[in-house]
């Protein structure tokens, strides 16, 4: 007689009938258990490494015509001597030194310098000097003086009163004073004209040294020659001809500095720097050249030397500007290491930065560079110096550090240097000003691209992804993109640098949460709809954020045109994918069309992936379901894609037909073609692909719970598949074939053509081997046992002896002892399924067991079984 319990147990419905109301639907208790709506995965787009480093790679959409040069010469002659920096206003000490009475003109010509003529009168004199006129300038608009001899009596007085230095017969007065043209050559050289910072005189000099002078060279004073007479007093000034006592003189005090006069600095410049300087003049083999530049550094470095206001930084310049020329790699980077400590500015800066870049071009010279440590000089030119004035010098910059960050060896110093922080500070520079002007700066552009290309390298390391968190860089990158949004190459390198974050949970989270993306990813796909190498890493950013956030799903869809924006883009492509191919000999364009057909189904793949991951929300998916356009173009791609041909297309676009049937709303376009879909289905079953065949079981486990596919899997013999499928030693395939059993054993007529098929055995032995360690597929199995028992009147005539048997003693046992959990599952994991265990299986196992023992006449003594 059978207990109350018992009777209350014969009157439960079987699991899985649809039509009792409280029960749970397969699908709802599949998705409890097993996660029937899933996300999909696929492999982030690849980007190819470039042959040839340039400022703008080959898939560039700049032309060259509006794009700064990569290949470029560069000379000794490319530098200024005169730097653009402000120079020290310092005014030169008075000379002391005693005048003496000119000598009488002669009639012997200096080539170079004509003989003055006696000064005027002393009044005009100090009327012109009043009025501050540049010399060189008077002498372009004719004679400033008459030419006249001044009485003796004041030449006397002038003598007297004005300290004079007489040398030959021809005289100048500078400051005031008369010199001799040949001595005022050496006190030229070596007290009154002070050098520029780069070398030479500054116009401000030339003007300071002859102020006042009132005597000229004929050349100058006569109107036949004006023009030119700048540049021969100039070249005058600096003959280089061995044989003229004054060059000598000139040298030696350009170089050195008088031992009378000399300070602590000017001791270290003649003892220390000078015998460089010589060594380096010498030259010899390049060896000996780099090694007298690292000796140079660091004597400049040791003597605190470096920077912009060393006395004599015109004459160290020249020489390392006139040590280009040699044309070796591995000495230009020495030279420009110490030009750039030297705070060279304009348009040296930019020489010198694209000296460096000519270097970086060749891979080769990646352990000079890094020997050299030129990456910090690099660096401190983007820190210290203004964007604004030196923003070709940056772009030259920049690009030489994008070169060396394709380097992995170059990471970590990278970033332990703070190439993160002062490209995300240029970066924000740029944003602010554009902000503020509603306009970019010069070459603004072409310096993005280079620094965003330099990020998507940095982001390969964990710390660089921590740093780009810490400033807020995904926020500036957003602005850039929007502020950018017409140059394809910028937004090209900021998709890369997403597509690479998205892959790490909290940068996903970041980006997601920055509700301006979604808007911004949409107007990009809409404007470069048919630029390939971008959409599909904007669709693959899509993918990954909509992956786990259910609020960037619900955040997506409802920006206007969000799902028509994706079906036109899957239109654009599938019909790019549907283009006809060319036969062998039908044109040159074979080739390229066959390279393109991958790319294009990249999309699609990408572009499945997100209506996979957006039907999961519970708002979102019935829409979805219910559209026609969506439904649509999946089935369309089942239709004229193979597994073989492409299986990752196929795979996620039966994954995303999976996530819509799961819905059972009313006016599901997916419950209206489930036949054809089911048909569709077939060829997936008999692939050799078992990632397609377990897509395919997922979806017959929604689909079956309608009684017309029901039918059609018996009548296809689809069942006599699912139960093979249990003799699978993968645990999802079980599952999921068990799940389509269980729907099957709903319907008491196929009952019987399953048990025939042998699925009660099948079902057992899983149980045995899986049942410990996976509840839900334990779970599921006694689900589908308890449903062909549901009219058992004898146990062994419905499960046979044997299984029975078994099923008592695996039911027994497990609901006897506690779960035996791999050991490497953690401790959460273990409580997660421990919880389950005894929450949802046991009650099942118990109700199985209660209602085998009911109907159980004997039990054979049998061995416990091992797991």
């Amino acid at each position: 007689m059978l207990s109350p319990n018992d009777k209350k147990l014969e009157k439960l419905d079987p699991f899985y009938r649809p039509s009792v109301a409280k029960q749970k639907t397969s699908a709802e208790i599949i998705s409890e258990a097993r996660n029937a709506l899933r996300t999909v995965r696929t492999q982030r787009p690849y980007t190819p490494q470039e042959d040839q480093r340039k400022l703008f790679g080959p898939a560039s959409s700049r032309t060259s015509e509006n794009r700064p040069p990569s290949s470029f010469s560069l000379y000794a002659s490319s530098f200024e001597s005169s730097d653009s920096r402000s120079i020290s206003g310092t005014r030169l000490s008075p000379l002391e030194l005693k005048p003496k009475a000119p000598a009488s003109p002669t009639t012997e010509e200096d080539p170079c310098l004509s003989f003055p003529k006696p000064p005027v009168d002393p009044a005009k004199i100090r009327r012109i000097s009043s009025a501050r006129a540049r010399l060189f300038r008077a002498a372009s608009q004719g004679p400033l003086l008459p030419d006249r001899t001044l009485p003796p009596a004041e030449r006397k007085k002038t003598v007297e009163s004005k300290e004079t230095v007489r040398m030959g017969n021809s005289m100048m007065k500078i400051n005031g004073i008369y010199v001799a043209e040949s001595k005022a050559i050496g006190l030229v050289k070596s007290r009154l004209l002070q050098p520029t910072d780069e070398g030479g005189l500054s116009e401000g000099k030339e003007q300071e040294l002859f102020k006042g002078t009132t005597s000229l060279p004929s050349p100058l004073r006569n109107g036949g020659d004006q023009v030119k007479g700048r540049s021969r007093a100039y070249s005058c000034l600096n003959s280089s001809d061995p044989s003229r006592p004054q060059t000598k003189a000139v040298s030696k005090a350009g170089l050195q500095v008088k031992d009378t006069e000399m300070g602590a600095d000017d001791v270290f410049w003649n003892t220390r720097i000078i015998p460089i300087l010589n060594k380096l003049e010498k030259g010899g083999d390049i060896e000996m050249v780099c090694a007298a530049c690292t000796q140079l550094h660091h004597t400049l470095e040791e003597g605190n030397m470096l920077g912009n206001k060393l006395k004599r930084r015109n004459i160290l310049l020249k020489t390392l500007y006139k040590l280009v020329d040699v044309g070796s790699d591995p000495l230009n980077l020495k030279l420009a290491k110490i030009i750039l400590a030297l705070k060279v500015s304009r348009k040296n800066l930019l020489n010198v930065c694209k000296l460096i870049f000519k270097i970086s071009r060749n891979e080769k010279n990646d352990c000079l560079i890094q020997n050299d440590s030129i990456l910090e000089s690099l660096l401190e030119v983007l820190r210290s110096e203004d964007l604004q004035t030196n923003t070709e010098a940056f772009l030259y910059c920049m690009g030489a550090i994008k070169f060396i960050s394709g380097n992995p060896g170059f990471l970590n110093e990278m970033i332990s240097k703070g190439a993160v922080e002062v490209l995300m500070n240029l970066i924000k520079q740029i944003n602010e000003n554009t902000k503020k002007c509603s306009t970019h700066l010069p070459n603004s552009g072409h310096l993005l691209v280079q620094m965003t290309a330099t990020l998507r390298n940095l982001v390969d390391s964990p710390l660089a992804r921590s740093k780009l968190l810490s400033v807020g860089a995904i926020a500036q990158l957003c602005t850039v993109m929007g502020q950018f949004m017409s140059d394809k190459d910028v937004c090209t390198n900021i998709a890369r640098i997403f597509s690479k974050l998205t892959t790490y949970h909290d940068c996903c989270v970041t980006l997601a949460n920055d509700s301006r993306c979604y808007a911004l990813f949409l107007n990009l796909i809409n404007k470069y709809q048919k630029k390939q190498d971008l959409v599909v890493r904007i669709i693959f950013i899509l993918g990954n954020l909509t992956a786990k956030n259910n609020q960037a799903r619900e955040q997506f869809f409802k920006e206007d045109g969000s799902i028509p924006t994706l079906l036109s883009l899957f239109r654009t492509f599938y019909k790019l994918d549907l283009h006809p191919k060319r036969r062998a000999g039908e044109g040159d364009e074979q080739p390229k069309e066959q390279k393109l057909q991958p790319q294009v189904e990249d999309v699609l793949i990408k572009l499945t992936r997100v209506l996979a991951n957006l039907a999961i929300h519970p708002g979102i998916g019935p829409a979805m379901a219910a559209n026609p356009h969506v439904v649509g173009l999946l089935l369309t791609t089942l239709e004229y894609k193979s597994i073989d041909d492409c299986e990752e297309l196929v795979i996620n676009t039966t994954a995303t037909i999976n996530n819509l049937s799961y819905y059972q709303v009313k006016n599901s376009i997916i419950q209206n073609k489930k036949l054809h879909i089911a048909e569709l289905l077939l060829k997936l079953l008999v692939s050799n692909n078992m990632d397609g065949i377990l897509e395919a079981v997922r979806v017959f486990g929604n689909l079956s719970q309608d009684h017309d596919i029901c039918d059609f899997i018996v009548q296809k013999n689809v069942h006599k598949f699912m139960i093979a499928l249990l003799d699978a030693k993968h645990q999802d395939i079980c599952f999921s074939a068990c799940g389509v059993l269980l729907n099957l054993t709903v319907d008491e007529d196929k009952r019987v053509i399953l048990k025939e098929g042998g699925s009660i055995k099948k079902l057992v032995e899983c149980l045995r081997e899986f049942g410990p360690t996976d509840w839900q597929l334990a779970c599921l199995v006694c689900k589908t046992l308890w449903n062909f028992s549901e009219n058992i009147t004898n146990a062994s005539s419905c499960f046979g002896d044997e299984d029975t048997n078994t099923l008592l003693v695996l039911l027994s046992s497990f609901l006897d002892e506690e779960l035996a959990l791999d050991g490497s599952f953690d401790q959460d994991l273990k409580n997660y399924h421990k919880l389950h265990w005894e929450t949802e299986f046991k009650p099942v196992a118990q109700q199985l067991l209660n209602r085998i023992q009911t109907h159980h006449t004997f039990l054979e003594p049998l061995p416990i079984p091992s797991f």
